[in-house]
């Protein structure tokens, strides 16, 4: 019988880096086939595509900074403490509209990479 991975402690410093966009980065804290948590760093001005997951169901949960979310058709302002659900096929879009760096963790269950459909 195969024992489970015994859990790892996990930070920015151990996690795996990426940049997305043109100065945003995420490190992937929990990746598995059915979970995804990731904390991310959008500085000021930046933002994401509006887009929707066809699986994957995200909640994001403001560390620092303040995030504006686009869903569907409302706006979302998200502060430190503050976090939001988005279900699998609504449209969202996140920006970084303060004068700070915004970091939030976003968990996604399945993990929605290759599960992104931007909107037209």
């Amino acid at each position: 019988m195969k024992l489970p991975e015994i859990p790892m402690i996990r930070s920015k410093e151990t996690a795996e880096h990426y940049i997305w966009g043109q100065q945003c980065e995420g490190w992937h804290l929990a990746q598995s086939p059915s979970l995804s948590v990731i904390q991310e760093r959008v500085p000021p001005g930046c933002s994401e595509v509006m887009h929707h997951h066809t699986k994957a169901e995200q909640f994001f949960f403001i560390l620092s900074g303040t995030a504006t979310m686009l869903v569907e058709h409302d706006l979302v302002v998200l502060k430190p403490q503050q976090g939001i659900h988005i279900p699998a096929g609504i449209r969202h879009q996140l920006r970084n509209d303060g004068d700070e760096d915004l970091h939030f963790l976003v968990t996604s269950t399945p993990p929605a990479q290759g599960d992104r459909i931007t909107a037209e």
